[in-house]
């Protein structure tokens, strides 16, 4: 029952009652592959293939909390997945836009959120280092990859205000982290958690 990870994701802390509800409204077993739906209302991982899972949700809940999202802001959110923390961020955010880079993930995605009802997300397949500039500036970016620091190119399409949350490579572990645009440079504001995620694959890297 998805109360159960309504339950889980209060007791890591989250506190924000648009976000309780929003996980309270949305089954993540229509987000994971189907082999795996019995698995579903864990907290827990999940492959999701191309040897990538999609995060627990307690793990995401924290990460979305930390945007602090009102009905008007505009989301980019960097590796969608199977589209579960899309479906979470669209019913927090007037707009998400999501930046996948393997096609048959944005495909199932985007099947999942038609059959959940969501309409305001749109994905997109490319290079999630490169954001989408075309439709920036965002007021809050989310990425569920890790780097040992923010591409220039996602920091730059921060709104001034904005939020940017994102696990920092370090040598103990990536450190969930929120940055703030201020005075038009991202500054880091605190670090929220240790986590473990796939590199964020940039252009000229395997990395």
């Amino acid at each position: 029952m998805t109360r159960t990870l309504v339950r889980a994701v209060q007791e890591a802390g989250v506190r924000d009652p648009r976000l309780l509800e929003a996980v309270r409204a949305t089954p993540r077993k229509g987000f994971v592959p189907p082999e795996f739906a019995a698995r579903a209302e864990r907290d827990e991982p999940i492959p999701i293939g191309h040897d990538q899972p999609t995060s627990q949700p307690t793990l995401i809940a924290r990460m979305v909390e930390a945007l602090r999202l009102s009905e008007t802001d505009r989301v980019l959110e960097i590796g969608t997945g199977y589209g579960y923390q899309t479906a979470l961020l669209a019913r927090l955010a007037r707009q998400v836009y999501s930046v996948e880079r393997h096609a048959d993930l944005a495909a199932h995605a985007r099947a999942n959120l038609g059959s959940a009802g969501v309409r305001n997300a749109e994905i997109v397949v490319g290079d999630g280092s490169l954001g989408l500039a075309e439709h920036a500036p965002f007021d809050a970016v989310v990425v569920s990859a890790t780097a040992r620091q923010v591409p220039a190119a996602l920091a730059a399409q921060v709104a001034e205000g904005g939020r940017l949350v994102m696990p920092i490579r370090t040598r103990e572990a990536d450190m969930v982290t929120l940055f703030v645009k201020r005075h038009g440079r991202l500054r880091q504001q605190r670090l929220l958690l240790p986590a473990c995620f796939v590199p964020l694959v940039q252009p000229g890297t395997d990395r």
